[in-house]
């Protein structure tokens, strides 16, 4: 028997606590040198960089799964936005993180996507990353800087930010249709989330 504090979700859904945070002025930040054999650059995406990065950062490990149900000319609008900026890091050629930046809000930045991959996890990669978005967010006329993180996120994710000077504001429940079973994802797509069908 259900207590009066459960609620049941629906068959081939998902369903994540989402908490907001935000900050109102810039983090102090603890330097940290980027990681040898790595270098931060800014991208202009292509809808194949896009793609392949979002999978490979977020996709597979915690079903990101918000750009994928996008057209081609809704995402070719985002990237194309010159208030919307990308950065990634390189690791032997190859691109494995993702940051997202979008100021397309007059005086605030969301950070709307930011991950690494597993070949750049543990590698103090992400803490550099970070302190990059703080400065170039608070390096525009804004008063916030947001994001948003949920329950089948990476598990360090919500504590990652608030030490680097998020505030959370806000919680909030999503039910979505679960990619796994929509076809956007594969099966094996978020191995820590099970598939209820």
């Amino acid at each position: 028997m259900l207590g009066d504090g459960y609620h049941d979700v629906p068959a081939g859904k998902l369903a994540m606590v989402v908490t907001h945070l935000e900050m109102h002025s810039p983090a102090p930040v603890r330097d940290v040198p980027l990681p040898d054999g790595i270098a931060l650059r800014q991208v202009t995406p292509t809808l194949d960089w896009y793609r392949d990065i979002f999978q490979r950062v977020g996709s597979q490990e915690w079903l990101w799964f918000g750009r994928l149900k996008m057209s081609d000319a809704e995402l070719i609008a985002i990237l194309n936005d010159p208030d919307v900026a990308f950065y990634t890091l390189s690791k032997d050629g190859q691109d494995e993180a993702l940051l997202e930046l979008d100021f397309r809000q007059k005086g605030e930045c969301e950070l709307a996507y930011f991950g690494l991959t597993p070949a750049l996890i543990g590698a103090g990669a992400g803490r550099y990353l970070m302190n990059h978005a703080i400065a170039t967010a608070w390096s525009k006329p804004i008063k916030r800087f947001h994001v948003h993180t949920c329950t089948i996120d990476s598990p360090q994710a919500l504590a990652f930010y608030i030490r680097s000077g998020f505030t959370p504001y806000k919680r909030q429940i999503e039910v979505a249709d679960d990619p796994r079973l929509t076809g956007m994802l594969g099966r094996d797509a978020g191995p820590n989330v099970p598939i209820i069908p």
